[in-house]
C-alpha cells in the first residue's frame, strides 16, 4: 500500500498530570502524534519505529489499529523498552520529563528500514527528535531521506528541538543538515530562533528556505503561522480558545497540515485547516485523545 503519508520516529508512552494530581495515561511522541493526527483528517497514514514487546509496546500496536494507522512495519523487540513521559502542569505551563535512554527506537538502524513503503509515500514525515535520540537513529532518518528523495517523493521535516537530548551544536549541525534535503520545513518558533539564531519570523522563513525547503511553515503559538514559499508568503491567523493542555499541539498541526497538502491544498489553504485542529487539541488532557477529527475542524471553521 502506498501510504500519502508515512511517518518514523519514537513513540512514548504519556503519562499526564490531571487538575486532582493524578496522571492520566495516554500515548504521545512527535511523529506518532502526527500519524494519529493525520489518519484523524482522513489520510492514509502508516508508521515505522521499533517497539519494546512490552505492555506499552503492545498498547501501540492497539492505538494504531484504532485509528487506522498502518503499523505492518513496525517491529517490536525483547531488548528495550517503549519509552514512557510524563507531562505535569504549572503556571508556566507544560512541563515534561522523559524516561527514554535505551528506548527500543532508539535502537533503529538504516537496515531496519521498510524501504518499499519509504519509497512509495506521498510525504514521508521525520523530526529532530527522530535523530536527536541516537546517532543509529539520526543515520535511519537520512536514510529515509534520501531513500523518498531518490524516489521523487516529498520530506517533511519538524525541527522539534530537545535540548535535553543533545547539545545544540549538534543540533544544528544535524537539523540543518536535514532541511537541506527537505521539501515541508515545519519549525516552531522557539524551535528556530535556538538553531538559526534569527529572532524575525520573517528572517527564519527565509533562512529553511534558503536551505532547500519549497514550504516553510513557521508556528507562531496563538498568532498562527507564517507560510512561506518562493513566490509567496501569508501569516494565517490562529483560532481563538479557551486551552487547558498544549501537550501535541504542534504535532496536530504537522498531520493536518500534511493531511492536507496530501490531499491536493495549497499551503496557505493546509495551514488555516491545521491552525484550526490545533486549536481544537488544546482543549483536552493529553496528546492523542484531544485531536479532532475532520468533521470537527470543519464545523470549527464554518463558524468564521
Amino acid at each position: 500500500m502506498a501510504f500519502d503519508i508515512l511517518c518514523l520516529g519514537e513513540p512514548m508512552l504519556e503519562f499526564n498530570q490531571q487538575p486532582d494530581g493524578n496522571y492520566l495515561p495516554g500515548h504521545g511522541g512527535d511523529t506518532q502524534n502526527t500519524a494519529c493526527a493525520a489518519a484523524r483528517q482522513g489520510a492514509s497514514v502508516g508508521y515505522f519505529t521499533i517497539l519494546g514487546a512490552d505492555t506499552f509496546g503492545n498498547s501501540f500496536m492497539d492505538l494504531w489499529r484504532s485509528e487506522g494507522v498502518d503499523c505492518s512495519h513496525v517491529k517490536q523487540v525483547t531488548t528495550a523498552p517503549t519509552a514512557v513521559y510524563f507531562v505535569t502542569h504549572g503556571p508556566d505551563g507544560h512541563e515534561f520529563s522523559y524516561f527514554r535512554a535505551g528506548s527500543a527506537a532508539s535502537k533503529m538502524r538504516p537496515e531496519d528500514l521498510p524501504v518499499e513503503a519509504v519509497r512509495s509515500a506521498k510525504i514521508l514525515h521525520v523530526s529532530g527528535i527522530s535523530q536527536a535520540i541516537s546517532p543509529s537513529a539520526a543515520d535511519t532518518v537520512f536514510e529515509a531521506i534520501d531513500l523518498a528523495r531518490a524516489a521523487g517523493r516529498t520530506v517533511s521535516y519538524d525541527t522539534n528541538l530537545r535540548l535535553k537530548l543533545w547539545p545544540l551544536s549538534r543540533a544544528r549541525a544535524v537539523t540543518h543538515e536535514a532541511m537541506k534535503r527537505c521539501d515541508i520545513a515545519l519549525p516552531g518558533l522557539d524551535d528556530a530562533i535556538h538553531l538559526t539564531g534569527l529572532s524575525e519570523p520573517d528572517a527564519i522563513v527565509d533562512f529553511y528556505l534558503n536551505l532547500g525547503a519549497k514550504i516553510v511553515a513557521l508556528t507562531l503559538g496563538a498568532k498562527g503561522t507564517l507560510v512561506g514559499t518562493e513566490s509567496e508568503r501569508q501569516l494565517i491567523g490562529g483560532r481563538k480558545v479557551t486551552p487547558v493542555d498544549a501537550t501535541a499541539a504542534g504535532d496536530t498541526f504537522d498531520g493536518s497540515f500534511l493531511a492536507r497538502i496530501a490531499a491536493g491544498d495549497t499551503p496557505f489553504e493546509a495551514a488555516r485547516y491545521a491552525n484550526a485542529a490545533a486549536a481544537l487539541s488544546t482543549q483536552g488532557y493529553g496528546a492523542v485523545a484531544p485531536m479532532p477529527r475532520k468533521a470537527e475542524v470543519e464545523a470549527f471553521l464554518a463558524t468564521g
